[in-house]
């Protein structure tokens, strides 16, 4: 067990911790697709949300029309008082449309869209993915104690080890080795503060409404890191929590192939140099493409040994190969696609809101 402070505060698990923390002032957004109803994971997490009670659960749902009621009855079933919010409704997008924001559809958006929603419904606001099979009913008050003590942004990070073995691929040999590249040739605050998280790329964080205003997501994946970006721009170092939520069990994702992680790489790795690009640090892609392949293995040999220590079957030649498809993705990105805050758009929330309601309504008959 271990106890050390990074340049954000660190709050760590020491056994069980349970703090008091402000579960009745949040709305906690939960994303969601059709693919993913059902499936134990997500049951577990809507299941555990009805036991913790927050203000409001609401659901950020990318569904298609005919697979909406059996979604909606799902989660009636599920013994959480939940708002669904579907994203991707024909009367969404007319009203995006209207906005100029309708745009293609992804995680990105769907949160962006439940952010709305929360920030004007409660003073804070957590985020929980829908993959997390170890979800327990302790994340949520963990997520939202240092909001009740004048943080601002909060961020979860957790162990990825299953089935003897390390996961969290993505962010183990693509995020990480990249900012630590990246620190090696500049030492601007922004670069240390992407690199001051244990998980960067988890989907859990907590914040002020005030804050959740201020995010521009990008559409697709991405939003981790456009969150992390924006947070640094707005709650700064001081600001800034990382919470302890244990060991995370999770749905996993082949390396390549449509949707796998080399394109979440090129995802991910467009909005981190987004997010760079805005704070105005330059960025010498071809030098950080190398850089990052050496740190990279690197760390693969670090982490062969941590793995061999604890006994967990590890393949180092299925890691460099790993590395090597995730480096094609260090490269300058296409103009961003970013969505705006909401404090700049004069979209308003509770429309949304009603175009969601009175969609469900035509597609389900109640």
């Amino acid at each position: 067990m271990e106890y050390v402070q990074e340049r954000v505060a660190t709050l760590h698990d020491f056994g069980g911790a349970a703090p008091e923390a402000p579960v009745d002032r949040a709305t906690v957004v939960v994303p969601l697709t059709d693919r993913d109803h059902a499936s134990l994971a997500a049951e577990r997490v809507l299941s555990t949300l009805g036991e913790v009670g927050p203000e409001s659960v609401v659901v950020a749902l990318r569904a298609d029309e005919g697979k909406v009621e059996a979604v909606r009855e799902w989660v009636d079933s599920l013994g959480v008082d939940a708002d669904i919010l579907w994203c991707n409704a024909p009367a969404v997008r007319e009203l995006l449309g209207d906005h100029g924001l309708n745009g293609e559809a992804g995680k990105g958006r769907d949160v962006w869209l439940a952010l709305g929603v929360a920030a004007a419904r409660s003073d804070l606001v957590a985020v929980h993915d829908a993959d997390a099979t170890t979800y327990g009913p302790e994340h949520v008050p963990r997520l939202l104690f240092p909001l009740a003590r004048d943080y601002e942004f909060v961020k979860g990070y957790y162990a990825r080890v299953e089935n003897d073995r390390l996961y969290g691929r993505l962010c183990r040999l693509f995020y990480e080795p990249v900012v630590a590249a990246l620190a090696e040739t500049t030492d601007d605050p922004l670069v240390e503060y992407l690199g001051a998280f244990r998980y960067a790329l988890a989907g859990e964080f907590a914040a002020t409404s005030d804050l959740v205003r201020q995010l521009r997501p990008p559409r697709g994946w991405g939003l981790e890191v456009a969150t992390l970006g924006d947070a640094f721009r707005t709650a700064g170092f001081e600001g800034t929590a990382q919470v302890d939520l244990g060991i995370h069990e999770h749905d996993h994702r082949a390396v390549s192939g449509r949707g796998g992680l080399s394109d979440m790489a090129d995802e991910v790795a467009a909005a981190l140099f987004a997010a760079l690009d805005d704070g105005g640090v330059a960025v010498d892609y071809d030098d950080l493409r190398e850089r990052y392949r050496a740190t990279a293995r690197r760390l693969v040999d670090q982490y062969a040994a941590d793995a061999a220590f604890n006994g967990l079957d590890y393949d180092p030649a299925d890691e460099r190969r790993q590395v090597d498809a995730y480096a094609e993705s260090v490269r300058a990105p296409a103009a961003a696609d970013r969505l705006p805050a909401w404090v700049e758009t004069d979209l308003d929330p509770d429309a949304v809101r009603r175009a969601s309601r009175d969609a469900l309504a035509d597609a389900t008959g109640r």
